[in-house]
């Protein structure tokens, strides 16, 4: 990114630049007191039941890495000037299981971009969201749009 993150506007992202950035340290805390209010299921609050499904222990909920990975978007990635949300999400996948330990980092790639024809002062963002482990691998990935203000004159 050639901008400052507080500084980015739609022109800034370009398709095919791809960053990396965060670093998040999964807990077992986290994991349960995530799960206990929004995904209760055994293998993400019972450490003792986890360890005798096909996972072998606890895992996080999906939606907590996604979580995860909204924070680190949010202080890394997305524009706080230009940033005008979400239409949605177009894929999301969670491909391994993250536990406790894990710490987890993002990238993001650029695929699309494209100027609204009918709202002149924005323009749409597509991106590849990944979230990788310590060890590289991908744990989740997503494709999703986002809305980003065009630079005022």
């Amino acid at each position: 990114m050639t901008n400052p993150m507080r500084e980015r506007y739609f022109e800034d992202y370009r398709v095919g630049e791809s960053v990396e950035f965060g670093d998040h340290l999964v807990t077992e805390r986290e994991i349960i007191d995530f799960a206990t209010a929004y995904d209760p299921q055994p293998f993400h609050v019972d450490p003792a039941a986890a360890a005798r499904t096909h996972f072998g222990g606890l895992i996080a909920s999906g939606w907590l890495t996604g979580s995860i990975l909204m924070r680190m978007l949010v202080d890394h990635f997305i524009s706080p000037v230009a940033s005008m949300g979400s239409p949605g999400i177009d894929e999301l996948r969670w491909l391994s299981p993250v536990r406790p330990g894990d710490r987890l980092r993002a990238r993001v790639t650029v695929l699309a971009a494209r100027r609204s024809e009918s709202k002149p002062d924005r323009g749409l963002l597509q991106a590849l969201q990944e979230v990788l482990n310590q060890n590289g691998e991908v744990v989740m990935s997503m494709r999703s749009w986002g809305i980003y203000k065009i630079r005022p004159a």
